[in-house]
C-alpha cells in the first residue's frame, strides 16, 4: 500500500500555481484538504486500496461562495524521479453536475 500521509499534490496543468492538496492517511482511511485557483477551501474523505488506488468524496467552497460536491477515483503511478502521479476520474453532483478526468502530480518526492 502506498503511504499518502503528508504528501502534497498539485494539478498537472502549467497554470496550477498555488493549487495544492495535502493528503493524510491512517491505514486504509484517507482524507485531505486543498485550496487555490477558484477554490477557497476543499476537503476529501475516502479509502486507499492495497494497490494505492483512491476512492473518495469531496466538497469545495468556491470564491463565489458556491458549494460543489462529488466523487473521485484516482489511480497512482510512479514517475522516474520517485514522485506519484494520480490519474483521476471524477463526477460532480447537483447544479454543477459534470464528469471528467484530471491528473495530479506530487509536489516533491519524499
Amino acid at each position: 500500500m502506498i503511504d499518502y500521509d503528508g504528501r502534497r499534490f498539485r494539478p498537472a496543468e502549467q497554470d496550477a500555481e498555488g493549487r495544492v492538496a495535502v493528503y493524510r492517511q491512517d491505514g486504509d482511511l484517507l482524507w485531505g484538504e486543498f485550496s487555490g485557483g477558484h477554490a477557497r477551501r476543499g476537503a476529501l474523505t475516502g479509502t486507499c486500496a492495497p494497490d494505492g488506488r483512491l476512492r473518495f468524496a469531496y466538497s469545495i467552497v468556491l470564491d463565489s461562495g458556491e458549494v460543489i460536491s462529488g466523487r473521485c477515483e484516482s489511480t497512482p503511478s510512479f514517475l522516474a524521479d520517485g514522485r506519484i502521479q494520480l490519474d483521476e476520474v471524477w463526477e460532480r453532483f447537483g447544479s454543477h453536475a459534470a464528469t471528467g478526468t484530471s491528473r495530479l502530480l506530487e509536489v516533491e518526492p519524499r
